[in-house]
């Protein structure tokens, strides 16, 4: 028995008992972490350096792929470098980090999605309405209230989570220190204060997510009202993206913090929290990219420009060498 003030690390969940899974575990987690790191970055650049995407959207995206990037590289390389070491020790203080970060980033997620459904609504329900109501001053007033309320948000729940008494041992049944696993070492039942804080999260939650629904309803029939084919197809490519990162987000997070209690697994839990908190980093790059002509050309762009730059140093490069020789 022990409680929180002598608990001097965790013990994170081992994903596999065997040398060669793990190594298997761990080149895994690097392909993924790679391709997230890849996916993000390029569109970050790419909405960077192009001046024709400097706007809400992609201003909105743009935050979106710094999200993305921040909460994969929270708990991939911690699981990372406990499956190449052969360990499952992380410090207190980590923990306590993991558990703010992820909570930051999961929540400005799921907030900035919910303004990205408004500017979508926005520009296709109100177009006239469109540079008043989403002007450069209101997106960057939007991003900071995202940011803002997520940062009071994780530190809430942080605070309320490493203040209840444990007891329970140092053990988590996650790969990462997630939240419900941590509170299932209490002995008190000051845990119920931090449940009263989830549940009135999931009320917050819920209410993102009608408007959400509430959202799209407008969307979509305005977009059916649109005599020309070619207009439809355009308002589609701009909001199918969004909508199926937001069902991606959804869908598993809901699995992962609802699921009944009869299906309750070790190994169920892990596959979840894989599917909400390391699939869709890496995933919604792709999302974005595969529908948007607009981003694609830009990509396009910023590879041929830096592929043309590098081949425009070659020639000098080769020239040097045949003097210097």
């Amino acid at each position: 028995m022990s409680n929180s003030s002598s608990i001097t690390e965790f013990l994170l969940l081992a994903l596999a008992d065997t040398r060669e899974l793990q190594l298997l575990h761990f080149w895994l987690f690097l392909g993924i972490y790679l391709a997230a790191l890849l996916g993000n970055g390029l569109i970050i650049t790419t909405i960077a350096c192009d001046h024709h995407l400097h706007t809400p959207m992609y201003f909105f995206l743009l935050n979106l792929s710094l999200f993305d990037l921040g909460c994969i590289s929270t708990t991939v390389p911690k699981a990372m470098d406990n499956s190449l070491w052969d360990t499952r020790a992380i410090s207190y203080k980590g923990c306590a980090a993991q558990v703010f970060l992820f909570s930051f980033l999961m929540s400005a997620e799921y907030s900035l999605l919910t303004v990205m459904a408004y500017d979508r609504y926005v520009a296709i329900c109100k177009p006239l309405h469109y540079g008043t109501l989403l002007g450069s001053r209101a997106c960057v007033h939007m991003a900071a209230a995202v940011w803002g309320n997520a940062f009071l948000y994780a530190l809430l729940h942080t605070a309320n989570t490493f203040s209840v008494p444990l007891c329970r041992g140092n053990a988590l049944d996650q790969f990462f220190c997630e939240i419900p696993q941590i509170l299932k070492l209490s002995c008190s039942d000051t845990y119920l204060r931090e449940v009263g804080l989830i549940a009135f999260s999931v009320f917050l939650l819920l209410g993102c997510f009608v408007f959400m629904v509430l959202s799209y309803v407008q969307i979509f029939r305005a977009v059916l009202r649109i005599p020309s084919a070619q207009g439809r197809h355009k308002a589609f490519s701009t909001c199918i993206p969004h909508l199926a990162v937001v069902s991606l987000f959804l869908s598993t997070g809901i699995f992962a913090y609802l699921k009944p209690p009869s299906i309750f697994s070790s190994s169920l839990d892990v596959v979840f929290a894989i599917f909400y908190s390391v699939v869709p980093p890496a995933v919604n790059p792709l999302i974005y990219s595969m529908r948007n002509q607009e981003l694609k050309d830009a990509l396009r762009n910023l590879v041929t420009g830096c592929l043309s730059a590098a081949k425009s140093c070659l020639p000098s490069s080769a020239a040097d060498s045949q003097c210097m020789s």
